[in-house]
């Protein structure tokens, strides 16, 4: 398998990966017994361990194991001037299409992409463009469509009992601006000097036109963001960069784009920095990093792509932008992180409308940094997981999922409910439980247990026997190969905790 050539041949469908989430508990559509909303999901018992073990992970990677990064975790609500000065009140928007027979509301771009027509350059314009010369109506009835207009993506709400007027706040659409306006508090408090981080993961909302896809694109997500600051005349000064320049991967440029290209060529990243296809070592630096934790926690190199913004898809306070992209085999190619440099924008629109300097002293000189900015998505970073984890054989369905990420990493069976045997199961599934994340299951056939394991994505099921209660082995099934060894009880911990180490 190659980045661009044939895909997986265990490809799933986007239904079958919806049906089994939700049929075995990792998401439900919210107020289900009421109809449901469009764009929100719950958790279930198995989505909430992945979820946690995916951001513990994360968390570990870019903030624990360094020295360079501060981890805060900002409000959901903010003062609203933090949107006005980020550009959100004014810019913060799509492009929306009205039906003038049925009212039915589309997002412009997505509305032309789902009917095949490619969308290159994102202005009003250009929408309206395509939309006329290509005689588009509404798909549901037939009928005339309106021009593209704005749409603001910001939930609105009222703060505080005053009616006349109204405190207007936002639900925060993203969690950067919380990094930027405590800037000068991590300054401060933990005497930080450049270049360093500030990372934090959170809820934030977004009142999409049209939100789709199970988990790819919801009103109410959460982000995992860094913002890492360094002096602007320092941007090729990044003293990590020899450890990942030799690192290779699958880079569409904005250039080959622009000529209608849509392969990605494979390239190390030092050769992309020196032939200016990155702008600088410490955006360089940030893709890499990225990937690296990408790859770490179960996606395939082969199915991880960096894609340029094109110039006119690059957003207002952006330098340079890339998307780190994941091949679906349901909506091909998506993107599940973006780096952007996002220059100084920021820093200096909350100095200029808070009145608080945001400089910091760098050596002999005052600067406001730039910021490197990589931003995931996690649940389109689950919803890429489970469709690289899915496997589906003649005979069984099951998940692929990293042991280090799995929600259970084992599961307790005992062959039969007699004899003791019952009762051992249960004295090792608490011993276990302790220490581990494992569940016990005595009910069906123990080809039915272990088909169930299988299709949430155990990685170990353990069956406890006549033999174990001879000479205190149980037998440990692997989850990919269902090969089978036995284990003495007393070393089952200590191999399970060897088998699901990241």
């Amino acid at each position: 398998m190659n980045a661009e050539g044939d895909r997986n041949p265990r490809a799933v469908s986007l239904d079958e990966l919806t049906e089994l989430c939700v049929r075995r508990g990792f998401f439900y559509p919210t107020g289900k017994i009421y109809g449901g909303l469009s764009g929100f999901y719950d958790y279930g018992p198995l989505g909430v361990d992945l979820m946690r073990n995916i951001l513990n992970d994360w968390w570990w990677f870019f903030v624990e194991k360094r020295e360079d990064i501060y981890g805060i975790y900002g409000s959901i609500i903010t003062h609203p001037r933090t949107w006005e000065a980020s550009g959100h009140v004014e810019s913060f928007i799509d492009y929306i299409v009205t039906c003038k027979r049925c009212g039915a509301e589309y997002r412009a771009d997505h509305l032309l992409e789902d009917l095949g027509i490619k969308v290159v350059d994102y202005s009003i314009e250009s929408l309206k463009k395509l939309i006329h010369e290509n005689n588009i109506r509404c798909p549901l009835c037939g009928g005339e469509l309106t021009d593209p207009r704005t749409f603001n993506l910001m939930f609105a709400t009222a703060l505080g009992p005053k009616k006349d007027p109204p405190f207007t706040v936002y639900l925060r659409p993203e969690t950067a601006q919380l990094i930027f306006v405590n800037f000068k508090n991590i300054v401060f408090t933990m005497g930080a000097t450049l270049p360093f981080g500030i990372a934090q993961y959170g809820k934030a909302f977004r009142n999409e036109i049209s939100p789709r896809n199970f988990l790819f694109r919801l009103r109410e997500f959460i982000q995992m963001e860094i913002e890492y600051f360094v002096n602007p005349r320092k941007l090729d000064e990044c003293p990590y960069f020899d450890s990942i320049r030799h690192l290779k991967i699958n880079l569409l440029t904005a250039e080959d784009q622009e000529k209608g290209t849509d392969s990605a060529k494979k390239i190390t990243i030092g050769d992309a920095v020196q032939n200016g296809l990155i702008g600088s070592k410490w955006h360089a630096y940030w893709i890499a990093e990225s990937l690296k934790w990408l790859w770490r926690i179960g996606l395939s190199p082969d199915n991880l792509r960096v894609r340029e913004h094109v110039k006119t898809e690059l957003a207002h306070y952006a330098v340079q932008t890339f998307d780190i992209e994941y091949y679906f085999p349901f909506m091909g190619w998506k993107e599940i992180e973006g780096i952007s440099n996002r220059g100084d924008y920021d820093l200096r629109r909350h100095q200029e409308f808070s009145g608080e300097s945001l400089h910091i002293v760098d050596g002999d000189e005052k600067v406001i940094p730039y910021v490197i900015e990589p931003s995931f998505g996690l649940e389109r970073v689950i919803l890429a997981l489970l469709t690289e984890a899915y496997v589906k054989e003649e005979k069984r369905v099951y998940l692929k999922i990293k042991p280090s990420i799995a929600p259970f990493k084992a599961a307790i069976f005992p062959l039969v409910k007699r004899d003791n045997i019952d009762v051992l199961a249960r004295e090792i599934y608490e011993e276990l439980r302790e220490h581990i994340r494992v569940y016990y299951d005595e009910d069906g056939s123990i080809g039915k247990r272990y088909a169930k394991a299988d299709e949430v994505g155990v990685p170990y099921c353990i069956t406890v026997d006549g033999q174990s209660l001879e000479d205190g082995t149980v037998t440990v099934r692997y989850r990919d190969t269902r090969q089978q060894e036995r284990v003495h009880r007393e070393k089952l911990l200590e191999f399970l905790s060897l088998k699901t180490r990241p």
